[in-house]
């Protein structure tokens, strides 16, 4: 379930006008909700690498490893085709403007039984290999004809992401990755000749991040726009705003 974007807005210019701080304008706040977001889903990835070298919780609730990877997992994307090449060299930019982080790469070969794969029509999980070490696992398999495939990482002249499978006579390639977020869009019109009203029609993009992050979107938003706050005073404006939306909708 997606955070409204009319909501957070809501909120945000409610305790923007309780301090006094003046109005924060559709434009300033995708531009700040953009920036929100891409703040709190990148330091999901800091928190887990922090929390996984500490002890888990028993209870899957309580545990924050547990926590951190359901809202990463609201970004998963499995099993994408970025097609063949038979120089085994595949871009990223195949994948997208969206792509965030590479997961697994599976490979299908054109001849399995000739790199030494037994079972054909069979993707296989490529291991990844640093760029300066391939060569010693490329010797490895030639020599003894076991292990692979494997896969490195670089860019290429023009400093497009790619990767290379070996071995290189490739059908396909699948690969699993984390996406990034979309930008949320508080989409308006003008009304009275001077006052947006939320369009939800115009093309509205909500925020994708799980449910628990709204107060924490609101905060990084004020925060961006220079409002200083404390959680208390966010949850009393935020009321007061449900209030007077409600009220707003009887008349």
């Amino acid at each position: 379930m997606a955070i409204s974007v009319d909501r957070v807005y809501q909120k945000v210019l409610a305790i923007a006008n309780k301090e006094q701080r003046g109005y924060i304008t559709p434009q300033e706040f995708n531009l700040f909700a953009d920036q929100a977001q891409m703040a709190i889903f990148e330091q999901y990835f800091y928190d887990l690498e922090q929390r996984q070298r500490g002890p888990g919780n028993s209870f899957d609730y309580a545990d924050i490893v547990s926590n951190i990877e359901e809202k990463i997992s609201l970004f998963d994307v499995h099993d994408t085709s970025i097609g063949a090449s038979v120089s085994g060299e595949f871009t990223l930019q195949n994948l997208g403007n969206t792509w965030w982080r590479l997961g697994s790469v599976k490979v299908l070969h054109v001849n399995p039984a000739a790199v030494g794969f037994a079972n054909i029509n069979k993707y296989r999980e490529a291991e990844q290999v640093q760029q300066k070490e391939i060569n010693k696992y490329l010797d490895s398999y030639l020599t003894n004809r076991f292990g692979g495939p494997y896969y490195t990482r670089y860019r290429n002249s023009i400093g497009v992401p790619m990767i290379r499978v070996f071995p290189n006579d490739v059908s396909e390639v699948l690969v699993s990755y984390i996406r990034k977020p979309h930008p949320p869009n508080w989409t308006y019109v003008i009304v009275d000749g001077e006052n947006a009203s939320f369009n939800s029609a115009g093309g509205a993009v909500d925020f994708e991040l799980h449910d628990s992050e709204e107060n924490e979107l609101v905060v990084k938003i004020l925060q961006l726009a220079g409002i200083t706050i404390k959680n208390p005073e966010l949850v009393q404006a935020a009321t007061q705003e449900e209030i007077k939306n409600i009220q707003q909708e009887k008349q």
